[in-house]
């Protein structure tokens, strides 16, 4: 991606004006991050670089009403009230924001005040959500650096990583403990300026994905999620990774054992299921993070049979991507259920080889793989069951006689299930006749049907267990 193309602030140098508040305070917010001097961009001064609206192309017709409300009503009631984060990066680059987030530093407690339509949320981050309808407007008060702990609960760590972060402070300090460059902008919605205090604004013309700070190791280890994060803006976004944050990623990846399954679930949907899940897998298989997410699918992956079950994978996900793009419904089930099919496979088919019935061996295998997972990327009970169903119905997918398949074309979980028999079809698993009698059994009239499960396997015997087994095995 060339994004030199969709961003417009004076290309051959900005000419901001800087803003001399807060020195001794920026000073400071250096000092508890280990920001060196002339580690940053645009930071070997104290003061920020302020790009006046005159030199950037963010037009408040581009915000979301909402948004703007938050925002100039924080300003009337006496506050500071900045854009930030991802909407002004996304917005600097031609592009249409997912969701606006808000920067002041007013306390959760005083935005709540402000709005009676405002929730209060989290407690590793104490968050203000300003509802309107089903637009939710998120408010982060200024956080500080804090030391390791306080006798308030507000900032800390625990061996690297922070746990607890309700430390407020000034907006240099915020701005400088974000994660990327790229993030770390603010829209001043007094002036209409974008504050820059991390070099952002020079990453954005260069395609470059770079953490605040001199040290990108540290800055990973405070929150092993940013590692996913890298990834997921460098798909996003068409950025390279900066050499110097792309190289701990091969190393740290243990890190994210320490993240709670829950919050890992939810990257994970991030990564794979907004339109780019294809480019992120690979990407999380080239640093070697899909082995901490998926360790029992990554490990199958090397074990290739003619490029399955990596093509089945890869299948899975571009076909989840096309789907996003022509904006047709996902579901997370099947795409989990892709992820994991090579396990629950593999062991499907060591217990048909143990004389185990079909159905009982497929809700077998599935329990195994759902269990070894749920300790490390949390998938919630509502998606295991349709996941299972999935994969329970693949079997009777080989069973063609009789009411049977009527039956099946009746099942809820029917659709879902023929779609991950073409794709098993697609990736060689499977005979691909097997998934032609599907779709024309599908679109033939009654009679037609009727001659298509009499003459398969009218009078036949029901097909030995081995057979069964070789052809779930993909021989």
């Amino acid at each position: 991606m060339e994004c030199g193309g969709n961003f417009t602030p004076a290309p051959t140098g900005i000419r901001g004006v800087r803003d001399n508040r807060g020195v001794g305070q920026g000073l400071l917010a250096r000092r508890r991050f280990g920001f060196g001097e002339s580690n940053l961009h645009e930071t070997t001064s104290p003061s920020p670089l302020i790009v006046p609206r005159s030199k950037h192309r963010i037009s408040r017709a581009d915000i979301s009403e909402h948004a703007l409300k938050v925002l100039y009503r924080l300003k009337d009631g006496g506050y500071q009230a900045y854009l930030v984060g991802g909407g002004v990066r996304d917005l600097l680059l031609g592009r249409e924001p997912k969701d606006f987030d808000v920067a002041t530093d007013a306390t959760p407690e005083q935005v709540r005040k402000v709005f009676r339509n405002c929730r209060l949320i989290g407690r590793r981050f104490r968050l203000a959500h300003v509802h309107f309808g089903r637009e939710i407007i998120e408010v982060a008060t200024f956080r500080g650096g804090g030391q390791d702990e306080d006798a308030d609960g507000g900032h800390h760590i625990h061996k690297g990583m922070i746990v607890r972060d309700n430390c407020y402070g000034t907006r240099e300090e915020d701005a400088l403990r974000r994660d990327f460059s790229v993030n770390g902008l603010y829209y001043n919605i007094a002036d209409f300026s974008v504050i820059d205090y991390a070099g952002g604004l020079d990453d954005l013309r260069a395609g470059r994905l770079r953490l605040i700070g001199d040290d990108p190791e540290q800055r990973y280890r405070e929150d092993p999620v940013r590692m996913l994060r890298a990834v997921r803006f460098a798909c996003k976004l068409g950025f390279n990774i900066d050499s110097s944050c792309e190289r701990p990623l091969f190393e740290l990846g243990h890190l994210l054992r320490d993240i709670p399954p829950a919050r890992l679930f939810e990257e994970v949907l991030k990564l794979l299921q907004t339109g780019l899940g294809l480019c992120a897998f690979e990407k999380l298989r080239h640093y070697r993070l899909f082995a901490q997410l998926f360790p029992t699918t990554d490990a199958l992956l090397d074990h290739e049979d003619h490029n399955f079950p990596i093509t089945f994978v890869s299948r899975g996900l571009e076909n989840t991507d096309r789907r996003i793009r022509e904006e047709q419904p996902v579901t997370p089930a099947f795409l989990f259920a892709v992820l994991l099919w090579e396990p629950v496979r593999r062991r499907f088919t060591q217990l048909l080889a143990g004389d185990m019935a079909a159905n009982e061996a497929m809700l077998l295998a599935a329990g195994d793989a759902c269990a070894r997972q749920r300790s490390l990327v949390a998938i919630p009970k509502r998606l295991v069951l349709p996941m299972r169903e999935i994969w329970s119905l693949q079997p009777r997918l080989e069973r063609r006689e009789g009411k049977r398949p009527h039956r099946l074309l009746a099942h809820p979980r029917f659709r879902a299930a023929y779609d991950f028999l073409l794709l098993r079809a697609e990736a060689g698993e499977v005979d691909s006749a097997l998934a032609d009698w599907w779709t024309r059994f599908q679109a033939a009239n009654s009679q037609t049907q009727a001659e298509m499960t009499a003459g398969t396997t009218k009078g036949r015997r029901r097909r030995r267990r081995a057979a069964i087994e070789k052809e779930m095995a993909g021989t």
